[in-house]
């Protein structure tokens, strides 16, 4: 099957044109600035060059138009027409308790994407609108929304509760959800495979580390725990969010520096993590370079970050009884042999060591980076959310 992804923001539209009978990329392209002059349209068929030019979108309508109009360009076009594609499926970040898998969208589903939009104010409202665009210009073909939080539905209450009154969770479902779901779900699909086991006889960690990161905790191919919370702060330090801290930071913050405790939130999502620690950047490759060149703040976060990421594979070790595997992905995760290094470093204890040279030359690529014979099994493994979003697709509309 043919299956268009598409993945929304709030002034932009990722897309990616997927052929799942080959796991192929036949086309893949970005609208930037939507409804923001100086528009720009970004589209690469297959391997080719990407092309870029200023195109005027008013709004996600006028996107959708434009990604339609390349894909069935006699010139630069994949299909001859829409009536090539099999289905639409569309990244939703959260999908609240009601959705425990991929769903086809109709207006029920639209009604209940947007009954928890405040627990996702910045990215769900965006996916409606770009759900609604795509429904308006592709009305014969079947939409599905894959949920970034469903793979996360299965962890158990003990897991999911905060320690809270328990009528917040009654009144308001506040409670953890978890995100990057569709990257744990591949990365511990592929992790089973690699290995050859079935993965429900697995207890698999996967450390889905980017700019912004989690790490869950994959019992029998479900998730049994997860970093991110309520909402993706929680957690490990990332690019700019300051992960766990205690939360009396907040109205302390908020206190000194005569802001209110919403300032002092937006501080801890935008201008915090590895940026606000070493006041470099959000990108690790540049607080890298920084510690290699002397830069004592910078060296001290790669520390402190590594740290974190190895508390957490300890406690999920010990959530599960046990660990077969553990798996980094992402952009950190995937391509940074030397954080990969400074994590398995705590890692002696579970029973695995880190092979050097492997970890040296896993990069952007499958590979197993631990000794022969050691458990847990260390991988590399490069996510592919898009793909894992086209999957999903097509097992539910098969199902109609």
């Amino acid at each position: 099957m043919k299956v268009l992804v598409i993945n929304c923001g709030s002034s932009s539209l990722k897309f990616q044109l997927i052929d799942t009978a080959e796991n192929s990329v036949l086309a893949k392209g970005l609208c930037e600035r939507i409804g923001i002059d100086g528009s720009n349209f970004e589209y690469r068929k297959g391997d080719g060059e990407k092309t870029s030019a200023l195109k005027e979108m008013k709004d996600h309508k006028d996107a959708v138009a434009l990604v339609i109009a390349a894909l069935t360009d006699p010139e630069t076009g994949v299909v001859s027409s829409l009536k090539e594609i099999d289905a639409v499926g569309h990244r939703t970040v959260h999908g609240g308790e009601k959705f425990k898998q991929a769903v086809r969208i109709d207006e029920d589903v639209i009604a209940a994407i947007e009954e928890v939009s405040d627990l996702a104010p910045l990215h769900n409202p965006a996916c409606i609108i770009g759900i609604r665009a795509c429904m308006d210009l592709m009305p014969d073909l079947p939409h599905v929304a894959v949920f970034d939080t469903a793979f996360h539905q299965t962890m158990k209450p003990e897991a999911y509760l905060y320690a809270i009154p328990y009528e917040y969770y009654e009144k308001y479902k506040v409670r953890r959800y978890g995100f990057h779901g569709t990257s744990h779900a591949y990365v511990s699909s592929r992790a089973a495979d690699m290995l050859k086991k079935d993965i429900k006889d697995l207890k698999i960690i996967v450390c889905h580390l980017g700019n912004g990161a989690s790490i869950s905790a994959v019992q029998g191919g479900q998730c049994v725990d997860t970093s991110m919370g309520l909402t993706p702060l929680e957690g490990l330090i990332m690019g700019t969010r300051s992960g766990d801290i205690d939360p009396a930071v907040i109205p302390f913050i908020a206190g000194k520096e005569g802001i209110s405790c919403d300032a002092v939130v937006d501080i801890l999502n935008k201008k915090s993590g590895v940026l606000g620690l070493t006041g470099v950047s959000s990108d690790f490759r540049d607080i890298v370079k920084a510690a290699e060149g002397g830069s004592e703040i910078s060296e001290i976060t790669l520390r402190a970050y590594s740290l974190r990421v190895a508390k957490y594979i300890g406690a999920y070790a010990a959530a599960m009884n046990g660990v077969d595997a553990i798996a980094f992905t992402a952009g950190v995760g995937e391509n940074d042999a030397g954080i990969r290094g400074r994590i398995c470093q705590y890692l002696g204890f579970l029973g695995t060591e880190l092979d050097e040279e492997r970890n040296k030359e896993a990069r952007g690529r499958e590979a197993v980076i631990s000794k022969d014979g050691g458990k847990p099994v260390l991988m590399v493994i490069p996510t592919n959310e898009e793909l894992s979003i086209a999957m999903q697709t097509v097992e539910i509309v098969g199902r109609a």
